[in-house]
């Protein structure tokens, strides 16, 4: 079968098309067809050696990904030509992939493959920092970072599905339309912050910020409402913040981090999770923005137009272009 690889820490230009052994079923395991797969920032760092998990080489990047079930045991719940989608820390980007039950969710008829292979990564995070780590209500303001990107784009829908009121913070107006189609109620640039959230809010501040950017949190402290709380997500800029503490004594607030393998790999929340994220697509809160990539082959190349912030929204790559 044809898979991508890489099997040296060369950056996003060293994964390419290879050909490996068809996997077996393991104990456990169900076997998925792969139709669509979505690059992520995290195969970005994989290709550099600068993320969390380090596979040993050669390996296949990929982790959110959509198929039909091709061999599965009765007891997994999935049953031969079942459509799904997955979430694994890395190695989606093939053409078949033997997965455990628990990474797998399945699909309503009205959800297309290439939107699911968008949503599980983004959507589980969004979901873990605003509905579990943030305990976000209906009614609660909800200010994120870095919205126009994979993740923010889940947060803005998330947060609206929780029934929120969301401002969205871009870096430039042209990634303004972004964070607007998304569904957010404000956008802001970051030389309106902090006097914009204050004006919107009508001087209370925000109840949750979802940080996608990291760097200096400042302005976000600066604007959070008592018992306020940031949640951790990422470091799209690079730079990890350091926290003045002082700052929290002074107004009952905290800052979480959000580790979305928690939820992700735990079948009994992930399972809810999944649930719940499929109602708020049905009351059309949940639209994750698809760029179609065309081949699996352009893996290296889309990854290397997200680390040139060239890509707003989710490009997805079909796995079946590429056996073509």
């Amino acid at each position: 079968m044809r898979a991508i690889t890489i099997s040296r820490l060369d950056g996003p230009g060293s994964y390419a098309v290879t050909e490996l052994p068809r996997p077996s079923r393991g104990a456990g395991e169900v076997l998925v067809e792969v139709h669509s797969v979505a690059p992520a920032f995290p195969d970005l760092l994989l290709s550099r050696g600068e993320y969390q998990v380090k596979p040993d080489l050669p390996f296949s990047p990929g982790s959110d990904f959509a198929g039909v079930v091709v061999d599965a045991d009765a007891e997994s719940g999935f049953k031969q030509g079942q459509r799904v989608a997955g979430c694994l820390m890395y190695g989606a980007a093939a053409e078949l992939v033997s997965v455990h039950a628990d990474r797998l969710f399945g699909l309503p008829d009205s959800l297309e493959t290439a939107e699911a292979a968008a949503l599980p990564m983004n959507y589980f995070t969004a979901y873990f920092a605003l509905a579990q780590r943030g305990a976000a209500e209906s009614g609660d303001w909800v200010l994120i970072t870095g919205a126009s990107g994979g993740v923010g784009v889940a947060a803005i829908q998330v947060a609206k599905g929780l029934g929120c009121k969301v401002i969205a913070l871009v870096s430039n107006e042209r990634r303004r339309a972004v964070a607007e189609e998304a569904g957010a109620d404000f956008v802001i640039l970051p030389q309106q912050m902090p006097t914009e959230v204050k004006s919107l809010t009508n001087g209370a501040g925000i109840d949750i910020a979802v940080d996608v950017v990291g760097g200096d949190v400042t302005n976000l402290l600066r604007v959070l409402a008592p018992l306020g709380r940031i949640m951790i997500v990422g470091f799209a800029s690079g730079e990890i913040p350091v926290v003045k503490v002082n700052r929290l004594l002074l107004n009952n607030t905290d800052v979480r981090g959000v580790d979305s393998a928690r939820l992700i790999f735990d079948r009994q929340s992930s399972r809810a999770a999944w649930e719940h994220l499929m109602r708020m697509r049905a009351d059309g809160h949940i639209r994750p923005q698809i760029i179609p990539g065309g081949d699996a082959a352009r893996y290296g190349t889309v990854l290397q137009e997200l680390s040139d912030r060239a890509v707003s929204g989710r490009v997805v790559l079909s796995m079946r272009a590429t056996a073509a």
